[in-house]
Protein backbone atom coordinates (compact mmCIF):
# COMPACT_ATOMS: atom_id res chain seq x y z
CA UNK A 1 0.00 0.00 0.00
CA UNK A 2 1.01 3.59 -0.68
CA UNK A 3 1.76 6.32 2.00
CA UNK A 4 -1.40 7.67 1.36
CA UNK A 5 -3.44 8.73 3.99
CA UNK A 6 -7.09 8.64 4.65
CA UNK A 7 -8.88 11.83 5.34
CA UNK A 8 -12.02 12.18 6.84
CA UNK A 9 -14.39 14.41 5.74
CA UNK A 10 -16.58 15.02 9.37
CA UNK A 11 -15.70 14.22 13.16
CA UNK A 12 -17.50 11.39 13.96
CA UNK A 13 -18.27 12.43 17.22
CA UNK A 14 -19.72 16.06 16.43
CA UNK A 15 -19.53 16.26 12.68
CA UNK A 16 -17.54 19.53 12.51
CA UNK A 17 -15.22 19.83 9.34
CA UNK A 18 -12.65 21.71 10.60
CA UNK A 19 -10.13 18.86 11.18
CA UNK A 20 -6.49 18.84 11.23
CA UNK A 21 -3.67 15.61 11.18
CA UNK A 22 -2.93 14.54 14.93
CA UNK A 23 0.51 12.19 15.63
CA UNK A 24 1.54 10.94 12.54
CA UNK A 25 -0.33 7.85 11.44
CA UNK A 26 -3.34 8.18 11.10
CA UNK A 27 -4.65 10.42 13.69
CA UNK A 28 -6.76 13.63 13.24
CA UNK A 29 -7.84 16.51 15.71
CA UNK A 30 -11.10 18.40 15.73
CA UNK A 31 -10.68 22.06 16.65
CA UNK A 32 -14.50 22.46 16.86
CA UNK A 33 -15.10 19.98 19.82
CA UNK A 34 -11.29 19.27 20.88
CA UNK A 35 -11.20 15.51 20.39
CA UNK A 36 -8.32 13.46 18.77
CA UNK A 37 -9.50 10.29 16.36
CA UNK A 38 -7.53 7.87 14.36
CA UNK A 39 -8.30 6.34 10.78
CA UNK A 40 -7.29 2.99 10.03
CA UNK A 41 -7.59 1.58 6.42
CA UNK A 42 -8.91 -2.15 6.20
CA UNK A 43 -9.07 -2.75 2.61
CA UNK A 44 -10.96 -2.86 -0.07
CA UNK A 45 -13.00 -6.14 -2.07
CA UNK A 46 -15.26 -8.68 -1.65
CA UNK A 47 -16.13 -9.87 1.59
CA UNK A 48 -15.71 -14.32 1.64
Amino acid sequence: MSGARAVPFHCPYCGDEDLEPYEGDGGWYCRACARAFKLKFLGIGVKI
